[in-house]
């Protein structure tokens, strides 16, 4: 299929308008077998306000999930306030964040986001505001932030208490995904989050789009593999081209 979603254009000819429709529904069909088949709903995994859920997630890049939550506790167990994050010496935030990946590149990045975070807020900022802005505006204004793109500003929006319907799409939702034709063998994981955002009914929850990311993730991890994934026991393969084209 060609490439459907332009953002900010309107969708006018007839054979695009059924393509998209197409995906849409197939879209709403994936969401119902991988919820049922991984339990959905699923228990949001982070209690974190939203300041702390972007630090999180700007640890968490190119980082084993255990590296960046020990990184992360350390960092709050030597430095308490963000404040007192953002003010130390940058040795010391890259010693309290050496679990991770790249903590030389992730400390001083971590302390000029506190500060441009402060400077845009005019003081001490907890980014409970963005509860009252557009999801648009809101993932916007985190975007305008250093070494914040698409997946970190909709994680921030949606893992955090502020829980707004924002999708983030990972490796294994986006590989998942691909297969699948939900949107084309070219379309990186930046540009997959306004493509695939736009599949989903634009009433649906935080509860809703969280299933929806998280059964696609599970789904890359625990079937649909970077390498050799087992669509034998695949429970969308029936509409999956590159699993029908596997098991020919």
């Amino acid at each position: 299929m060609s490439e459907l979603v332009c953002v900010g254009r309107q969708v006018n000819t007839p054979v695009i308008t059924a393509l998209l429709a197409e995906r849409q529904e197939l879209a709403l069909w994936v969401h119902e077998k991988l919820c049922t088949e991984y339990g959905a709903p699923f228990a949001f995994f982070s209690t974190k306000d939203p300041l702390s859920e972007l630090i999180s997630a700007l640890l968490s890049h190119r980082t084993r999930n255990q590296d960046s939550h020990r990184a992360y506790q350390e960092l709050r167990a030597r430095f308490p306030t963000w404040e007192q994050v953002s003010a130390a010496p940058t040795a010391e935030v890259e010693q309290a964040i050496s679990a991770c990946t790249w903590p030389e590149q992730k400390a001083p990045r971590l302390q000029q986001v506190l500060r441009e975070v402060s400077n845009r807020c005019n003081g001490p900022c907890n980014l409970e505001f963005l509860a009252e802005l557009p999801i648009p505006e809101a993932r916007a204004w985190l975007e305008l932030l250093p070494g914040v793109g698409p997946k970190t500003s909709a994680a921030v929006l949606l893992f955090s208490t502020l829980r707004r319907p924002a999708m983030p799409v990972d490796s294994h939702h986006h590989r998942v995904a691909q297969r699948l034709g939900l949107i084309g063998p070219k379309v990186g994981e930046a540009a997959a989050h306004a493509q695939l955002a736009a599949l989903l009914p634009p009433t649906w929850d935080a509860q809703q789009v969280y299933d929806h990311h998280e059964a696609l993730m599970f789904h890359g991890q625990k079937c649909c593999y970077f390498h050799t994934p087992a669509c034998g026991r695949c429970v969308v393969l029936s509409r999956c081209p590159f699993g029908q084209g596997r098991v020919r």
